[in-house]
């Protein structure tokens, strides 16, 4: 059996067995205050360790278990929604990724609305992150479903933004509240003349459309600076905190200045 085949075996035994968790890596507004956490989903195999989304995601979309899972996903958040307020951190969102194929998912925005309801979630508790790539994939569909979920109280945040797939026009389009500008535009923006004009460009553009907006993946301090010189709204990124399970990533929100 090739490493592949043995892996989609046994992801489907995993959901049964609750292998899968849940880490979180926090955004942080302009004033370093921490304002979401980005949900990420890791595969703990019990003979393998942790499993990282880019092994296995693959497969659970070839597969069809990507629904499934992206439903517990969805739960989980909504739970972890409950567990941040707890913790002390009542408005803090908890942004869940999502796949192309959960996204256009016919049934995606009834279960959404199921959780909303059962949960109790309040406006601006949950965001969903899609990629550029996903809105993009068939734009007139993903705008009335970007419109049914945010009258849900669900927020909408376009991620891996400015990859050149058609950024410009997806900020005209789309019924959005956040873009986040992709680490790869980020990486150098502060000496990289071509990724500025890009930031600056989008930001611009996106405060002119009333969205705020963040950059992924900032692992610089010469990063973070030239973003808040420049009207950046927030960031995420290894500089600030890198993933981790839940009680861990407390502990770092814990040790940040009030």
């Amino acid at each position: 059996m090739s490493d592949r085949d043995e892996l989609v075996t046994r992801l489907g035994e995993a959901m049964d067995n609750g292998e899968f968790e849940m880490f979180f890596q926090p955004e942080f507004d302009a004033t370093g205050k921490p304002v979401a956490v980005e949900s990420l989903i890791r595969w703990r195999h019990p003979e393998r360790g942790l499993i990282p989304p880019v092994v296995f995601l693959a497969i659970c979309e070839d597969s069809g278990l990507i629904l499934p899972l992206g439903r517990w996903v969805l739960g989980e958040a909504c739970a972890y929604h409950f567990r941040l307020i707890e913790a002390g951190w009542p408005g803090v969102t908890v942004s869940v990724n999502m796949s192309t194929a959960q996204f256009e998912d016919a049934g995606m925005v009834d279960y959404l609305r199921k959780l909303v309801t059962e949960f109790n979630i309040p406006a601006g508790a949950i965001e969903l992150e899609l990629s550029e790539s996903t809105v993009m994939h068939n734009p007139n569909r993903s705008v009335e479903i970007l419109t049914a979920v945010r009258a849900l109280g669900v927020g909408i945040a376009i991620g891996e933004f400015g990859t050149g797939y058609s950024s410009m026009s997806t900020l005209h389009r789309v019924p959005a509240d956040k873009i986040k500008i992709d680490r790869s535009v980020v990486r150098g923006v502060h000496e990289d003349g071509n990724n500025a004009a890009i930031c600056r460009s989008i930001i611009s553009l996106a405060h002119g459309k009333d969205l705020i907006v963040f950059a992924e993946g900032v692992e610089l301090s010469e990063e973070h600076a030239w973003l808040r010189a420049n009207g950046c709204d927030g960031v995420q990124g290894y500089l600030f905190a890198r993933p981790a399970p839940f009680e861990d990533m407390l502990r770092a929100l814990g040790s940040l200045p009030a």
